[in-house]
């Protein structure tokens, strides 16, 4: 087992890695995974799977982003039908639940079905990427490059280049292109895809399905979760992109999946495909101390109480609660993530493996003169470069989590900028009163989720923890203002702040844009706190680039280094929200003395674990129903499987993603991973590492006989 391996067999643990290990790059599949692939039991070729000249399961992955951001996709999904049916996570599309809910239709407490493709519900602003091809651009790239540039000039060379290389290949074309590094940038790959622009909500369970078991079960298993939703990709009449109009008809992919029914059995073998968010599998035992010690001890830290401020608020309404939903869900997410990680890196000692590969390097090293010149103070600069900058990424994360954790002064700087616009004398009339229609929208889409009181509590309670734990001399003008003027009692200014600023609550915005007034704008609270906090960022990050700069460089040798002393290691890049695929199969497994997990989880368990309406383990009265009819044909006998789990390596950015038989049929859909194995971004454990899917008998039958959502099951290919 790895995490027990001694130094001195520390190179063969390198040279005997599992291929399976890794989020792989689809180009290489039939280089590097295929033939391993196939000995597990795939009954497919890496032809069927990523082809440029003929449609394969790559053209049926989809990763879905924000308009403006699209390359960024936040979660994975698969389509299931030839009408651009799109199944995902239910947390996935929860913004977009959250968004179509109101105190009158409350679909995050009732669900929400389509049953005619009318009904279907318009989502702007949200994309649907699919890959049509990528290509290893390393050699065109590289050759703009040279070992005597600075960073500064190797990033703008890299600019350069990738904007020619993205230019060839959209130019003329609906495509969008991005060339992203890889292997901290010792690698570059082309990724061409289409970017769908109409994406509309179709179906989710309640609530209380998609998400049962809420923080508590989160990241753990045994799990009984309906984590899923539908949405449709629309294109215009001609198939081609376009941005939501009523004339758009339903996609037709190149490739969907089948819908397997028949289940699965401990041994399977088991692929995803998807779009993993980041992880740092080649990260220093430096950069590792930096992550434990500040980015995830803080974020837990300053989230506890600002889930504690949100959660009061919600209990107190309906209207709180669905206005919160979404962002107390992302908030807490990565909340319980950074605890479960820490503990998971103590528990597989990932500390002394980084450092013992790190011993290993440096022998390697030190043996060549050659090589000497080349990486000798690599891990020198690592351990200063972060040394050095202990104290402003403490204050950076600080600010991320704690300065920013409110909202109302962000939006205040943002639109501010727009309001100085509106006392401009030499703005025309015309432009101004497009500026204020503009700031309208702004407004209403700002507000509608937004309650004052819960704002307010969190200025008070966040800012207060920034003057607690950051240095003065990396304190905001706002900080100081308060502790000059309120005599540090942050209560006193958030009342101030909620009784006294226009940006406190829509009527009083709206007001304000009617009526502008720049010297109030100035002195007003939210937009002086919003000023401030831009600036200290700015003056943060500005003094933090000297040491990321030293990090890059480091980082990319020591990597580039990594791979030249293992030069037959089949290596896998790091996550950086690409297409990959990960390779694996269905496992029970045993997480600590004297206790074995099965592979799969029924509805049985749901009941098990119901709890008082309104909490984490509510069970829908529906649902208890038909459980007791025990009516599971055709998707089950006297049980319904709910959840399995196999030993895919994947990350944050994957949920969603399709997990697919040998067969190439879909099995499930992966949305989470398991709390003794959250090191797994860090560090792969093989013996611990599970992925969590749903089953897709149990979505099946949620939208068969659960919601009666017959026209769903109709259009899609069954697999009995």
């Amino acid at each position: 087992m790895k995490r027990i391996i001694i130094i001195a067999i520390a190179l063969l643990s390198w040279t005997l890695a599992k291929a399976d290990e890794g989020m792989w790059l689809l180009s290489k599949i039939k280089e590097l995974n295929i033939e391993k692939m196939q000995q597990m039991g795939f009954k497919l070729t890496a032809e069927d799977i990523y082809n440029v000249n003929k449609p394969g399961i790559k053209d049926a992955i989809v990763g879905l982003g924000n308009e403006g951001r699209p390359f960024q996709h936040f979660c994975s999904g698969e389509i299931i039908s030839p009408n651009g049916l799109l199944l995902t996570n239910h947390h996935c599309g929860f913004s977009a639940i959250q968004a179509h809910s109101s105190v009158e239709h409350d679909y995050l407490r009732d669900g929400f079905w389509a049953y005619e493709m009318k009904d279907e519900l318009a989502n702007p602003g949200t994309t649907a990427s699919i890959l049509d091809r990528m290509e290893d651009v390393t050699e065109r790239v590289n050759a703009c490059l040279n070992d005597g540039m600075s960073e500064g000039e190797r990033y703008a060379a890299i600019d350069s280049i990738s904007e020619i290389i993205t230019k060839e290949a959209t130019e003329g074309t609906h495509f969008s292109a991005q060339v992203q590094p890889m292997f901290e940038g010792n690698q570059f790959f082309l990724f061409v895809y289409t970017i769908y622009q109409d994406v509309r909500l179709v179906g989710a369970p309640p609530q209380s399905m998609g998400k049962f078991g809420g923080d508590t079960d989160n990241w753990m298993w045994p799990r009984h979760t309906a984590d899923f939703s539908m949405f449709r990709i629309y294109t215009a009449p001609d198939g081609s992109p376009a941005p939501y109009s009523e004339e758009n008809v339903p996609l037709k992919p190149k490739h969907y999946l089948p819908v397997s029914a028949k289940g699965v059995q401990d041994g399977d073998f088991a692929m995803i495909m998807g779009f993993p968010g980041t992880t740092e599998r080649y990260i220093t035992s430096f950069g590792l101390a930096n992550t434990m010690d500040i980015t995830n001890t803080i974020r837990y830290e300053v989230r506890t109480d600002k889930l504690a401020v949100m959660r009061e608020g919600m209990e107190k309404d309906q209207k709180t609660r669905i206005q919160y939903a979404s962002k107390y869900a992302s908030c807490a997410n990565y909340w319980k993530y950074s605890n479960e990680q820490n503990k998971a890196l103590r528990n597989l000692n990932t500390m002394g493996n980084k450092q013992a590969i790190e011993r290993e390097f440096a022998a390697w090293v030190n043996a060549d003169p050659a090589r000497k010149a080349v990486y000798g103070s690599v891990l020198a600069d690592l351990q200063k470069g972060y040394a050095d900058m202990k104290t402003l990424e403490t204050a950076n994360v600080y600010a991320q989590e704690a300065l920013a954790g409110p909202e109302a002064h962000l939006f205040a700087y943002r639109t501010g900028r727009v309001i100085a616009k509106l006392c401009d004398e030499t703005v025309s009339a015309e432009d101004k009163a497009t500026l204020r229609e503009a700031l309208k929208e702004m407004g209403a889409a700002f507000y509608k989720d937004f309650n004052t009181d819960v704002d307010a509590k969190l200025f008070a309670v966040l800012f207060k923890i920034y003057n607690d734990k950051v240095g003065a001399d990396l304190q905001p003008e706002i900080i100081n203002f308060i502790n000059k003027k309120y005599k540090g009692d942050f209560n006193k200014f958030a009342a101030d702040l909620k009784a006294k600023s226009v940006f406190m609550n829509e009527a009083s915005f709206d007001a304000f844009v009617a009526e502008p007034n720049m010297k109030k704008l100035e002195k007003d609270l939210a937009y002086q706190a919003g000023k401030s906090f831009y600036e200290i960022y700015m003056k943060i990050n500005a003094s933090m680039a000297p040491y990321n700069t030293v990090l890059a460089r480091g980082n990319r040798l020591f990597v580039r280094g990594l791979m030249e002393m293992n030069p037959e290691k089949a290596w896998a890049p790091d996550a950086n929200s690409t297409i990959r695929m990960t390779y694996g199969k269905v496992g029970s497994y045993k997480p600590r003395d004297a206790v074995f997990y099965d592979y799969y989880t029924t509805l049985k368990g749901v009941m098990e674990k119901e709890g008082p309406a309104g909490g984490e383990f509510e069970v829908p009265a529906r649902l208890k129903e038909l459980y007791a009819q025990k009516n599971f044909a055709p998707y089950g006998n006297d049980i319904l499987s709910v959840n399995f789990i196999t030993d895919n390596d994947i990350t944050g950015g994957n949920s969603g993603s399709p997990v697919i038989n040998a067969e190439g049929h879909l099995i499930g859909t992966a949305f989470d991973g398991n709390s003794e194995a959250m090191s797994g971004d860090i560090d792969f454990e093989e013996n611990l590492q599970r992925c969590i899917n749903l089953d897709t008998r149990y979505m099946l039958w949620i939208v068969d006989v659960y919601a009666g959502a017959k026209n769903l099951i109709n259009e899609m290919t069954i697999i009995k």
